[in-house]
């Protein structure tokens, strides 16, 4: 029911900002389109669940958008910024948030530590929030618990897929049978009933997950998202980069299914 009502709110706010800017002969005032472009960001799955306990002010004039306040660090400050240029009715954004705290140097344990536990915390096949990460001279240590091996397995390959990690040890235990019937009987339950994934969203984590796993960084990766089927395009080297986009993709929360239209060099698009 709560996922309905998100659902039906969500749609409304895109209804009239669609009404606002693309029908001919419909009137509403840019203090308006603003209003719906400030409560769309405000009401979005990244703003709820990754800048929730951030201090994060967003206002728009005429769909030009200035982020200010404080956040914890680079990674949410450019999810900010991500989230708000893919607003529909956005045609810029400012971005004059703070840190809180010193940015660790590039490839300092601080620095891998973050970065692996935003990679975990995008795919909704570990546990992301509940692994801990310990880095110490690039090698990473997790710790604790997985639905299953193939999930624990899954953690590691997504950590040694992050810049800068040079060696992985997996201490993460695997719950049993029983635990991981439950546990997954009420992830079931959340994810259907509490959780609503807007397209802008599920856009921006698709293009962060795919920029901060080492393998897919240098790709030049186009995604588009419509009702959760999210659509990649753009050039690769070969077939198995391709196949990587995709699979690292359809793990991303939110995510229904992805339609991936990537052309490998000197092949021709089938249409």
């Amino acid at each position: 029911m709560k996922m309905q009502i998100k659902k039906i709110l969500h749609n409304w706010l895109q209804i009239c900002l669609f009404a606002a800017l693309c029908l001919p002969g419909k009137v509403l005032h840019a203090s308006d389109a603003d209003d719906i472009i400030e409560s769309s960001a405000k009401a979005s799955y990244v703003f709820t669940h990754y800048l929730k306990d951030e201090n994060i002010h967003i206002r728009s004039e005429n769909g030009f958008v200035t982020l200010t306040g404080m956040v914890s660090g680079d990674f949410q400050r450019s999810l900010a910024n991500d989230m708000a240029e893919n607003l529909p009715g956005v045609k810029s954004v400012d971005n004059k948030l703070g840190l809180t705290s010193e940015t660790p140097s590039v490839y300092s344990d601080a620095w891998i530590r973050n970065k692996v536990k935003s990679t975990l915390s995008f795919h909704r096949n570990v546990n992301g929030i509940g692994t801990e990460v310990w880095v110490e001279n690039g090698t990473v240590t997790l710790r604790g618990k997985a639905s299953s091996t193939a999930q624990k397995d899954l953690a590691t390959e997504y950590a040694m897929d992050v810049e800068g990690v040079k060696n992985v040890i997996n201490d993460i235990t695997v719950a049993s049978a029983a635990i991981n019937q439950d546990q997954t009987k009420m992830a079931e339950n959340v994810n259907t009933e509490m959780e609503f994934f807007d397209d802008a969203s599920i856009t921006v984590l698709v293009k962060t997950a795919l920029l901060y796993h080492r393998s897919t960084n240098p790709l030049n990766i186009i995604v588009t998202t419509n009702d959760g089927v999210v659509k990649l395009e753009g050039k690769v080297k070969n077939a198995a980069e391709k196949e990587l986009a995709g699979k690292l993709t359809e793990g991303v929360h939110g995510v229904m299914s992805v339609s991936n239209k990537m052309t490998v060099f000197g092949e021709v698009q089938k249409k």
